[in-house]
């Protein structure tokens, strides 16, 4: 089922492995990589949509050197292969204006304040990862036990109903 990643964004290699630690549960299931830049998570994503593998979410930093995570996450919203990418920004410098340019053009899906917690953050990602397989994938039941499992099993639910198995 690893035709699915995970992509961790942020120039602070510290904060950059806390996060991947945080979210090494999902390395079973999806492609969990770490970048730390934005030039680099480019070569990833090039990379990986030459094997296949779709960027399910992104997980971004905002305030780095040769760009910002919201100017990049504005850029994978314009691009087709990474539109239905899910977009959480973790960050603790994004202000007001920063975070509604960030909703109103990047199709931002969740934002997380740094300091993060795990527990906030994994939980966050699980139902990001849920609304991406939701509309990305036709055979919903082996995520059943991965995401959360009461949303997949009523998309399966209405699935039948729509089909009339």
């Amino acid at each position: 089922m690893n035709k699915y990643l995970i992509l961790c964004v942020d120039d602070e290699r510290e904060v950059l492995d806390s996060v991947i630690q945080d979210l090494d549960c999902f390395e079973e299931h999806f492609l969990l990589e770490a970048a730390e830049s934005v030039q680099e998570a480019k070569h990833l994503i090039d990379e990986f949509e030459q094997q296949d593998v779709k960027l399910a979410l992104i997980v971004c930093d905002h305030i780095m050197p040769e760009t910002t995570g919201i100017q990049f996450l504005i850029d994978l919203n314009q691009q087709t292969s990474t539109q239905a990418t899910r977009k959480l920004l973790l960050t603790g410098q994004a202000g007001l204006e920063d975070t509604v340019e960030a909703v109103n053009h990047s199709s931002l899906d969740f934002y997380i304040s740094k300091p993060w917690q795990g527990d906030e953050l994994r939980a966050a990602v699980k139902q990001q990862l849920t609304q991406y397989v939701l509309k990305n994938e036709k055979d919903l039941m082996p995520w059943a036990s991965i995401l959360d499992t009461e949303k997949i099993f009523e998309a399966v639910a209405q699935n039948r109903l729509s089909y009339g198995e």
